[in-house]
């Protein structure tokens, strides 16, 4: 596995400070206490503190900017008026997702989200149109919980997941999507919290 050193990152902010991006809130309060017992299960593999909601990423935006672009990954206020237009246009419905079980990335641990009517992936295409995503690579929606704080090996970690209790891995979750939300961590704070800048209500054409 891939360590994540606790320190700050400037090569990669360039001292910009707020990195924005799309997501999916989880406020269902059983399923956050089911994520915090699995990261309990692993914790001593993973990287504290730990500040930042569960959530499911979106679309990664880049670093949000009220100026003119420089950077390749900077993100403008406009191209978000102009995110929010499209999905507004499109007008999705509310949607349902379903949590599956734990797996790993070479740097995080991780738990599936399954998106079996493809309602991602279309939200992503739109999104797509007005702005490339950042370091995108192949999407696959996810909710993580923590990053590896040393180079363990991945026997160790598949190990440590097959030993997780019955009723974690027989858990059922659905996770009911009725809101987008965009919003930024700040990007010298690893860990940090997720600020949510706006919501925009799925099937009600307006945001708050």
């Amino acid at each position: 596995m891939v360590p994540t050193p606790i320190r700050d990152y400037p090569e990669w902010h360039l001292g910009r400070q707020n990195y924005a991006l799309w997501y999916l809130e989880i406020n269902d309060q059983k399923l956050v206490h089911y994520l915090d017992q699995l990261r309990a299960h692993f914790s001593e593999f993973l990287v504290e503190p730990n500040h930042r909601q569960y959530h499911v990423t979106l679309f990664i935006c880049g670093f949000l900017t009220h100026e003119t672009k420089v950077h390749c990954d900077d993100f403008s206020f406009t191209e978000f008026e102009q995110h929010k237009k499209v999905l507004i246009q499109e007008n999705f419905a509310p949607f349902q997702l379903k949590i599956g079980s734990v797996d790993s990335f070479s740097s995080a641990l991780f738990v599936e989200v399954q998106d079996t009517e493809n309602n991602l992936s279309l939200i992503r295409q739109k999104l797509g149109i007005v702005s490339n995503e950042i370091a995108a690579l192949d999407y696959c929606p996810h909710i993580t919980l923590g990053l590896y704080k040393k180079d363990y090996s991945s026997n160790l970690i598949l190990q440590k997941i097959s030993q997780l209790p019955v009723q974690y891995t027989q858990a059922e979750f659905d996770l009911k999507v009725e809101h987008l939300s965009f919003g930024y961590y700040q990007a010298q704070i690893l860990q940090g919290q997720l600020y949510p800048y706006q919501h925009l209500f799925l099937g009600d054409s307006c945001c708050n």
